[in-house]
């Protein structure tokens, strides 16, 4: 047996990553070192201003003002200006940040004509359908225009288009944050699926204590602006995640290090929005 391919590949590696706004005079990143690998779900979890959305935007090569000002982002083999022009992500924002004007399909449909994919109509159409039954949307609901889904419907669409490409990333910005706690919670159980199927490597950012845990292969905790790695939890859950597993002592155990860590980063106290 070739026990080398136990060793997964590392799909994003920083390396002392820090960023200061010049513009604001602020130092969001103060040298963040890490490594994920392919397939892994990773969380991003710290308080206000620990610049958890900064590192997606870098990792994404959206931010304003370039990339880091120190140090160095590789994933795979690509900066992440090369990934974008790649079209080697997805991302999902905590506004669906769909085009209103736009019915459903032709939401999902819009990465395949701004990349101008090469791929013939009828490919593109039956893969946007694919995925739009894996969410579980409703066939009559494609014809919709976003305003008349409900938040959760929406969400799914953003999903739908962060794939549409098959990019092997999905940066996840507090995708769920402006849910209620029911739909939240099916969302969670749907990206969870999400993932087993497509072996996307995920980087989510939240603000919730137990969904990162719940979620997480890996909960990776931030200080308090300027923002560094103060712990990685691994969460030893078994997969597939049942939402059983919340009610056990184990899983309160590890929120409790996450919320620990929080603690230890500084800043917490000011910042309410920290919650389970």
């Amino acid at each position: 047996m070739n026990h080398q391919s136990f060793a997964p590949q590392i799909a994003i590696r920083l390396i002392n990553v820090k960023k200061h706004f010049k513009d604001r005079d602020v130092e969001a990143l103060g040298g963040v070192d890490l490594e994920i690998a392919q397939g892994e779900f990773i969380t991003l979890i710290g308080p206000s201003g620990s610049g958890k959305s900064t590192l997606l935007e870098l990792l994404g090569d959206i931010g304003d003002e370039g990339g880091p000002s120190e140090g160095e982002i590789l994933i795979g083999e690509k900066t992440p200006q090369e990934l974008r022009r790649a079209r080697g992500y997805g991302i999902v924002f905590q506004d669906s940040t769909l085009f209103p004007w736009y019915r459903v399909f032709e939401n999902c449909l819009l990465p395949f004509r701004i990349s101008r994919s090469e791929g013939s109509k009828q490919e593109q159409v039956k893969r946007i359908e694919l995925l739009l039954e894996m969410v579980g949307l409703d066939r009559k609901f494609w014809s919709y225009y976003p305003k008349e889904l409900s938040g959760g419907m929406q969400q799914r669409v953003a999903i739908v288009r962060a794939l549409a490409l098959d990019p092997p990333l999905l940066l996840m910005d507090e995708p769920f944050g402006a849910l209620d706690d029911l739909t939240r919670k099916s969302m969670q159980m749907l990206l969870l699926d999400i993932w087993s199927k497509t072996k996307k490597t995920i980087l989510m950012v939240t603000h919730s204590i137990s969904e990162a845990c719940f979620m997480s292969d890996r909960v990776v905790v931030l200080s308090h602006r300027p923002g560094r790695i103060v712990r990685i939890v691994s969460i030893p859950l078994d997969r597939p995640r049942e939402r059983s597993m919340t009610e056990t002592k184990a899983f309160a155990r590890i929120c409790g290090m996450v919320r620990e860590a929080l603690g230890s980063g500084g800043g917490l106290e000011e910042d309410a929005s920290i919650k389970d």
